[in-house]
């Protein structure tokens, strides 16, 4: 009886610990994507990259299975004769490119300067965030058009295509860091009333050791769950300061350069240009959204007393 008890208590805390079915297709999902776009110059049928790997006679073909469709173009081509589907397998490759290097420098400088305000206080704590509530008092494409627009205002060179992604990270990071400062300082100055934390002062630990080898691994819970709903939002962000002509050239297309070239021609029958830039977009969001809300469900104790 006692064993059958147990037994069925550990299949039940399984059975809570495992994802849903609709998670895991969004895991499923979100690593196909990720992999594709990964391996874009494995699996992309031609370089959208290379002017010489496609031709303005092919311009505007649609898909395949459309009258008038080639079967070299699964998904069509653009107005320039680019095959669609590698072009939004690289454009997919440069946008999570762009919205993981902007999640993690987010991260970088929230969670230190979260450290910081949490464990020192006083004036630190109040400079920081200040700083943080007048970031957030502008919205986040009107921060990120501001910061590029300054970046190319100083520097030329902002413009070239080797440097706009390094722009478009830091544009994007500028807003998102505060998010990560709020959470890390709020768990900090939890964790630094605890009985280990007092312990580790009195034996005279430099401060540094203290934040950064034992508070850190205690407060990043909720900081894994910030970086995976910010990883959608920062592509989002940066599909909207490409579709608003500030983001990568279309030379170099990203998600949100391949929908602003297919919007040109929606209203002459071209669909296809913006629809399945637009839909990649969609599905890889929507994806990383429902595991960064299923995280943050685990990793909340209230939510997981309940369940």
């Amino acid at each position: 009886m006692t064993k059958g008890v147990i037994t069925a208590t550990r299949l039940g805390a399984l059975r809570r610990a495992m994802p849903p079915a609709y998670v895991t297709m969004a895991g499923l999902v979100a690593g196909a994507l990720l992999l594709a776009a990964l391996f874009a110059p494995q699996i992309a049928p031609t370089n959208p990259l290379d002017l010489r790997s496609f031709n303005l006679a092919d311009s505007e073909i649609p898909p395949f299975w459309v009258e008038g469709g080639d079967a070299r173009f699964l998904l069509g081509t653009d107005n320039q004769g680019r095959d669609m589907l590698s072009a939004i397998l690289y454009g997919a490759r440069v946008s999570i490119m762009i919205g993981g290097g902007a999640v993690f420098l987010a991260a970088a400088i929230g969670v230190s300067l979260g450290l910081l305000a949490g464990y020192l206080g006083g004036r630190i704590d109040a400079v920081i965030m200040r700083i943080g509530d007048i970031i957030l008092s502008f919205p986040t494409i009107l921060l990120a058009l501001l910061v590029a627009g300054l970046a190319r205002a100083v520097t030329p060179e902002a413009a070239n295509p080797r440097y706009v992604p390094f722009v478009l990270i830091g544009a994007i990071a500028i807003h998102e860091w505060v998010q990560y400062a709020r959470t890390v300082r709020a768990a900090t100055m939890v964790e630094g009333a605890r009985e280990y934390v007092k312990a580790a002062r009195v034996i005279g630990l430099p401060s540094a050791r203290i934040m950064f080898r034992h508070i850190l691994p205690n407060v990043m819970s909720p900081v894994l769950v910030i970086a995976t709903i910010n990883l959608a939002q920062a592509v989002l962000t940066e599909a909207t300061l490409s579709f608003l002509g500030v983001g990568m050239p279309p030379t170099y297309p990203s998600l949100g350069t391949l929908i602003r070239i297919g919007n040109e021609f929606v209203f002459s029958g071209i669909w296809w240009i913006a629809l399945f830039p637009a839909l990649a977009l969609v599905i890889l969001v929507l994806a990383v959204n429902v595991i960064g809300d299923w995280l943050r469900d685990r990793f909340n104790p209230k939510l997981r007393s309940r369940g």
